[in-house]
Parts: structure tokens; C-alpha cells; sequence
């Protein structure tokens, strides 16, 4: 089959930093779905494995993690799903990953695709989605109010692709007022189309902008980048017995910073589950069923933005490049290798 890896880590600016190659196609074993691809997307762990992620000596490393398809063949132990099912999903960052033409996912971290969309825009979804989810009423648990601001969430970087679906989730799912961060004029337009009641400028002093709103501090804070950047402001601006999610970034982060104002500290990744393949993993699969009811049911929209083109190293650089720019609104994705009918 045909797919796209590297050998050696690093940065794009060079010819093997992405390559067109072919491998044999795996077999379903287990409970595993083998899926033949129609349409990935590419997230920001992409470009941070493929700067850091060695495979073993003399191996490919495949990434991609979001995609929507059709199961091809399913294992011995499958009990959802079978032949001919449509699917979307993220997989999991210990396996080999969905840039390839057919790809094993544990039919437990899988959903039925939403059956209002294409595959690209099914395939936006999966990764952010459960991200969201996951942080927003796992983590920070957000409707369980705490004594100050339990009305109001920031959501810091709003315009990428978690920011782009949480806001979303919380305006179908909760009475909170949303506080989106944006920062150029495309973006900030964007998360206000999505939902967003407030939206401040992160290249600026958050803190100010905060108090401008006249609202009072928010209670909730999910950073979705650059946290370490921001982390002085966020300790300003979140309420007392606040709640602060993060899903990157806390690397050299002083989080004693937090305890003056009790505030606590919720990482968040969506991996942790088929990683250590824990007892609720199928928590996964019925997430993303939900959501495409609530897509169906037009209450959530897909946020992707862009077809880049089809699944090949040269589109997946220049997505990369996007990426590691800073400059993604919404979700990226790319189309399946070879043609295929529409589901």
C-alpha cells in the first residue's frame, strides 16, 4: 500500500523529511479495523513527532492521526463494527498512522462518520473533538461550577482546530459565556461564526482585556497553545478556585504560581486512553458517536477549512509548513490516495 514516513527526524527543509514509499498492507487481528482511507487531516502533534520521533533503525515512521473511511476487513474479536462500515476516528500515537492508504485502528476508538458529511470534512474532526470533549467536562468538568466564575470560559487560541470545535461544544452543551482568543481579523471573525460571546487579542496583555469585558474573572481557562507564553496572564485573570486545562506547553511553567489562588491544574491528552489501553478506552467510540448526532442534527459543524490535496509527502509538507507557521484557522485536511465513492 501506499503511504507517506520518514527515517530520520527533523525539519522540513529537506528531501527525506517526508517520503513517498510503499509498505505491505497490515492484517486486522484482535479487535482492530483495518480501514481503507478517504481522508485525513493534520494536527500539530504531526509536525512535533516528525521534528522528534525516531522510528526503530531501519523503519518507517507513519504519521497521521484523524481520518474517515470504510472498514475493509475487521478482526476476530470485533463486535461493533463490520465490512463496509463507514468510520471515522483518531488513532493512537503508538501505532503507525493514518497517512497510508489502508490503516489498523482498535474498533473501540472508533465512531460512525456523520452521515450529513464528506469524508474531509468527517475526517476534521476526530482528534480535536475528543480533546475538547475530554478537557472540557472530564478535566475541568465544567458543569460543576466553581464559587467564583463558573459562568465564563476562556478559551485561549480559539481559532485553531481544538479552540475551533470547544467552542462549539460549549455553546450546544452549557450556558457558559465563551471568551475566545483570536488575534488577526480573519480568525476573530471565525470564532465569533463559531459561537464565541467574547473575543480578545492573545498577542496582547490578556488580563486587561479581561477586566475591559466587565464581566469578572472566568472560573474556567482552557489554554490550547502557547501556554508557557501566556501562563503569567492566565495566574492575573482566572478567578480564585478557578479551573485551568492545558494540552501543551507546560514544560518550564512555574505552576506554584497557581496555589495563592487555589487554582488547579488539568493536563489533558487525547492518547492516554489507547495508550495504556484503559478500562473506559471505548469511551472513545461513543463520544464520536454522539457528536455525529449532534453534527447531523446540525447542531455542530465540521471545522474544516481547507482542502489541501491528496494524501502525498510533497501536500504533507507544505501542511506541515502551515502548521508550524501558525497561520491554520480551522482544521487542514487532505484527500485519500485513490479515488472512491462517497459516503
Amino acid at each position: 500500500m501506499k503511504t507517506v514516513g520518514y527515517q530520520t527526524p527533523g525539519p522540513l527543509d529537506r528531501d527525506h523529511s517526508l517520503v513517498d514509499i510503499t509498505v505491505e498492507t497490515p492484517t486486522a487481528q484482535g479487535r482492530d479495523l483495518l480501514v481503507k482511507v478517504y481522508a485525513v487531516s493534520v494536527n500539530p502533534v504531526d509536525t512535533k513527532m516528525r521534528l522528534g520521533a525516531a522510528p526503530p533503525d531501519g523503519e518507517w515512521k507513519i504519521l497521521g492521526f484523524d481520518a474517515s473511511g470504510v472498514v475493509e476487513a475487521i478482526g476476530p474479536e470485533v463486535e461493533k463494527f463490520q465490512t463496509g462500515d463507514v468510520v471515522y476516528y483518531a488513532g493512537s500515537i503508538a501505532r503507525p498512522g493514518t497517512n497510508s492508504e489502508f490503516h489498523l485502528v482498535d474498533e473501540r476508538i472508533v465512531g460512525r462518520k456523520p452521515a450529513s458529511l464528506n469524508h474531509a470534512e468527517a475526517a476534521a474532526l476526530p482528534l480535536t473533538t475528543l480533546t475538547a470533549w475530554e478537557m472540557l467536562f472530564d478535566r475541568l468538568d465544567v458543569n460543576r461550577v466553581p464559587a467564583q466564575g463558573g459562568d465564563k470560559i476562556l478559551v485561549i487560541g480559539g481559532a485553531g482546530g481544538v479552540g475551533s470545535i470547544a467552542i462549539q461544544l460549549l455553546r450546544v452543551l452549557t450556558d457558559l459565556t465563551v471568551i475566545a482568543t483570536a488575534s488577526r481579523r480573519e480568525t476573530q471573525a471565525w470564532v465569533r461564526e463559531l459561537g464565541a460571546h467574547h473575543v480578545i487579542d492573545h498577542r496582547e496583555p490578556m488580563a486587561p482585556q479581561i477586566e475591559a469585558l466587565g464581566l469578572g474573572a472566568p472560573g474556567f481557562v482552557f489554554s490550547t497553545n502557547a501556554t508557557a507564553m501566556h501562563f503569567g496572564d492566565i495566574v492575573q485573570l482566572i478567578a480564585p478556585q478557578g479551573r485551568f486545562g492545558a494540552i501543551e506547553g507546560l514544560d518550564g511553567v512555574n505552576v506554584a504560581q497557581l496555589t495563592q489562588k487555589s487554582v488547579s491544574l488539568h493536563p489533558e491528552l487525547m492518547f492516554t486512553r489507547s495508550l495504556f489501553d484503559t478500562p473506559d478506552m471505548g469511551e472513545q467510540g461513543k463520544l464520536l458517536d454522539e457528536v455525529a448526532g449532534l453534527v447531523d442534527s446540525g447542531r455542530i459543524r465540521s471545522t474544516a477549512t481547507e482542502v489541501a490535496g491528496i494524501i502525498d509527502a510533497a501536500t504533507l509538507r507544505r501542511v506541515h509548513g502551515q502548521i508550524e507557521s501558525g497561520s491554520a484557522k480551522g482544521k487542514i485536511v487532505l484527500e485519500s490516495f485513490r479515488s472512491g465513492p462517497e459516503h
